[in-house]
Formats: C-alpha cells, sequence, structure tokens
C-alpha cells in the first residue's frame, strides 16, 4: 500500500476555501434518516386527516356523539357494580352453605378458581350451563387478561 492511494487531492471552492470531506456513509445516513423524516411526516398527516375528519362534523354531532360514549360508559359502570354486588352476594352464599358442612373458605375460594380455569382452559367448559354461549363468547375475547388474573392459586 503507498501513500499516494490513500490521500486525495481536494478541488478549491471557488471562493478560495477548502471543502469538508463527508464521511462515506454520510451520504447513506442522510438518505435514511430523510426516509425517517418521511415516514414521520407521512404518520403525522395521517393524525391531521383524522383531526380534520372530526373537525368537519357539525359540533352538534360531535356533542352528540361525546353524549352516547358517556351514556355507554355509564351504563358499563352500573352493570360492572350490578355484577360486583352479585358476585358478593353468591360467595357468601357459598361460604354460608360451605361452612354448614364444615368446608373452609380456602378450600371454597380453591375450588372456584379450579372452575374458573377449567373455562379458561376449555373451549365447551359452561359450568354445568351456568354460562351461556353469548358469555362463553365475551369470556374468550378476553382469555388473555383472564387467565393473568386466575394465574394465583
Amino acid at each position: 500500500m503507498s501513500l499516494s492511494s490513500d490521500l486525495t487531492i481536494a478541488q478549491l471552492n471557488p471562493d478560495g476555501s477548502v471543502p469538508v470531506p463527508t464521511a462515506p456513509d454520510a451520504a447513506a445516513n442522510a438518505a435514511a434518516e430523510a426516509l425517517q423524516r418521511e415516514a414521520q411526516f407521512e404518520a403525522l398527516q395521517t393524525k391531521v386527516d383524522d383531526l380534520q375528519e372530526i373537525l368537519a362534523k357539525p359540533l352538534s354531532e360531535i356533542l352528540a356523539d361525546r353524549d352516547k360514549f358517556k351514556d355507554a360508559a355509564l351504563a358499563w359502570d352500573a352493570f360492572g357494580a350490578m355484577w360486583m354486588l352479585s358476585q358478593r352476594a353468591m360467595k357468601r352464599v357459598a361460604l354460608d352453605l360451605a361452612a354448614e358442612q364444615g368446608v373452609s373458605e380456602d378450600d371454597v375460594v380453591a375450588r372456584a378458581m379450579r372452575h374458573a380455569k377449567a373455562v379458561l382452559n376449555s373451549e365447551d367448559e359452561t359450568l354445568g350451563g351456568t354460562i351461556a354461549a353469548a358469555q362463553l363468547a365475551h369470556i374468550a375475547r378476553h382469555k388473555a387478561f383472564l387467565r393473568k388474573q386466575f394465574r394465583q392459586g
């Protein structure tokens, strides 16, 4: 390897200044950055378009949609309260009946967990017909989350 093969003779700029050499991969980096900026721009443009679509609606329609969402949220909240109360009442009944038979609360809870896991790990478990097909479909949509909740025990 000779010294002359590693040297590059710089051509002066018209104003007499010496140009700053660029690294060989600088052009590739610049192209990659340009592509990244373009992708970011497209993502932002999509968000702006979505917002423009919402803002193009009359205010009364936007507020009506908001009211529908609020009503749906309130209905789900009320349903959750009803469900929680019914579950606690059924647990109390189960614990009272178990106590009358000399079965401990821990045994009742362990048995309930086995039943829940049976539903989560089977496609056709209905707990003796107490779970309707629509309820099984709802459970199926949330199996990943429910499996995390019932992992303990």
